[in-house]
C-alpha cells in the first residue's frame, strides 16, 4: 500500500465560507477535486479527511448537520469510485484545549490506530494549521492557495513560520505531485 493522503476539507475539497459549510447545500466541491482524490486511491493512497469543525463548539451547527455534510461527500467520492474514504472531525470550540483540533494530533493519531496505517504520508491542506500539524505527525506537507491558502502563505512567510514542503493551486494540482515519481 502507497503512503496515506490525510487532507483537510474546506479551502482544499471545497469551497470555503467566512460563515462556515453548515448544510449540504452549502457544501460545494471544488471542480476537479472529487476526481483528484479518487486518482489518488486509485494508485493505493488510503483517503483520510481531517477537518475542525468548530462551529459545533461554537453552536453554529450541529453535529448531525456535519454527519449530513459528510453523507453528501461520501456519496460524491462514492460516485467517483473511491468507497473507503475516512472522515475525521474535531468538534470543539479552540478555547477547549483538546487533543483533536488542528496543529493537534489527535485526528491523524487516532486514523492511524482505527484504519492500521504506516507511518508517513502526505497532509494537504490551506491553512498554517494544516502544516503544523503534518510536520508534527511526520508527514510531507503540500498547501494549497485554494480557500485560505493565499493568505496563510503570506502568514507564514511574514511571521518567518516553517515552510510547507510544497505549495500547489489547488488539490488538484496537489494529487499530480503526489502521484509524479
Amino acid at each position: 500500500m502507497k503512503l496515506p493522503v490525510f487532507l483537510d476539507r474546506d479551502g482544499v475539497i471545497n469551497e470555503n465560507r467566512a460563515d462556515y459549510v453548515k448544510t449540504p447545500s452549502e457544501w460545494k466541491p471544488y471542480p476537479g477535486a472529487i476526481a483528484a482524490i479518487a486518482s489518488l486511491r486509485r494508485a493505493g493512497h488510503r483517503i483520510i479527511i481531517v477537518t475542525n469543525q468548530s462551529g459545533i463548539g461554537r453552536g453554529i451547527y450541529t453535529a448531525e448537520d456535519v454527519d449530513q455534510i459528510h453523507d453528501v461527500l461520501q456519496a460524491a467520492l462514492q460516485a467517483a469510485g473511491v468507497t473507503d474514504a475516512a472522515i475525521y472531525y474535531c468538534p470543539h470550540h479552540p478555547d477547549d484545549r483538546c487533543s483533536c483540533r488542528k496543529p493537534e494530533t489527535g485526528m491523524v493519531d487516532q486514523a492511524r490506530l482505527e484504519l492500521n496505517l504506516p507511518s508517513g504520508g502526505w497532509m494537504i491542506g490551506d491553512a498554517e494549521s494544516d502544516m503544523e500539524l503534518g510536520r508534527r505527525s511526520g508527514l510531507e506537507t503540500v498547501l494549497v492557495l485554494s480557500g485560505r491558502g493565499s493568505t496563510q502563505l503570506d502568514k507564514i512567510t511574514s511571521e518567518n513560520l516553517p515552510m510547507p514542503d510544497h505549495i500547489t493551486d489547488s488539490v488538484v494540482s496537489a494529487a499530480e505531485l503526489i502521484l509524479t515519481p
